[in-house]
């Protein structure tokens, strides 16, 4: 053990001096817990939303959306970006609810900090990247939306806009959801352009991301960006990339 601590901190030493080596982002975030994206329609700081609807009722004591935003992103085809669900034919039910629940976590969770990166888009100015999302809420996910249809496997990109909302482009064919995603991590982790990273942490672990909750037990994501932002913060000032973060959570796993 004591040699398996020794090789991990020289690693962890060359790496951070990597990385120490790479100028700093000017935005690069130092502020990770209770925070919100710069995004479209998220709010500038998180706050109470008691009247948040439905799905989104989770994160009404803390949120980063308005009550406009939560009844909005419940339509089949919300005005936040005019994008249509039902693109292949009608969704399943079950399948829909995940999606919106998806999008219930990205417009108001305030405990994504140690996974926001800067990005250049006309619509945001800030994404999460490679969140550990809890291997069972990934799995649901899949089993829910397995026979429904889509046409592509990236949905952040590559729409026909032509008509003022996605449609499939042209050359491409409607098929179910596992002809797309043959696994779960398929799903969840190529969806959004890799927002999420699958987690082999389950639920209530503490170490990775739930999308859905009962808020009657409290918030469990705030103790999940909790470790993270401790890790990355040990890690040190320049520790911003997901392999630095990796190790230094090795060896937080090592030391116990």
């Amino acid at each position: 053990m004591a040699w398996q601590m020794t090789q991990l901190l020289l690693l962890l030493d060359l790496v951070a001096s990597a990385w120490g080596a790479r100028p700093r982002n000017s935005l690069e975030r130092t502020d990770l817990l209770n925070v919100c994206m710069d995004a479209k329609h998220h709010k500038t700081k998180p706050g109470p939303e008691d009247k948040l609807h439905d799905q989104c009722s989770p994160w009404r004591k803390n949120a980063c959306c308005s009550v406009n935003t939560s009844q909005e992103l419940h339509k089949d085809t919300s005005r936040l970006y005019n994008f249509n669900w039902d693109h292949c034919g009608k969704m399943e039910p079950e399948c829909k609810r995940h999606f919106i629940q998806d999008t219930c976590l990205y417009e108001c969770s305030p405990n994504l900090g140690p996974w926001i990166q800067e990005v250049n888009q006309s619509w945001r100015k800030e994404r999460f990247l490679d969140v550990p999302l809890c291997k069972e809420d990934c799995q649901n996910w899949w089993e829910a939306c397995r026979t429904s249809y889509t046409c592509k496997n990236n949905w952040h990109k590559g729409w026909d806009w032509t008509s003022g909302v996605n449609e499939c482009p042209v050359g491409t064919t409607c098929h179910t959801f596992e002809f797309y995603f043959p696994t779960p991590a398929d799903l969840c982790e190529r969806l959004w352009s890799h927002s999420y990273k699958v987690s082999n942490y389950s639920r209530g672990s503490g170490r990775c991301i739930q999308m859905w909750f009962d808020s009657a037990h409290g918030n469990p994501n705030e103790e999940v960006a909790k470790f993270y932002a401790e890790a990355m913060s040990r890690a040190g000032p320049y520790a911003t990339g997901p392999l630095l973060l990796s190790l230094n959570l090795m060896l937080l796993w090592l030391i116990g």
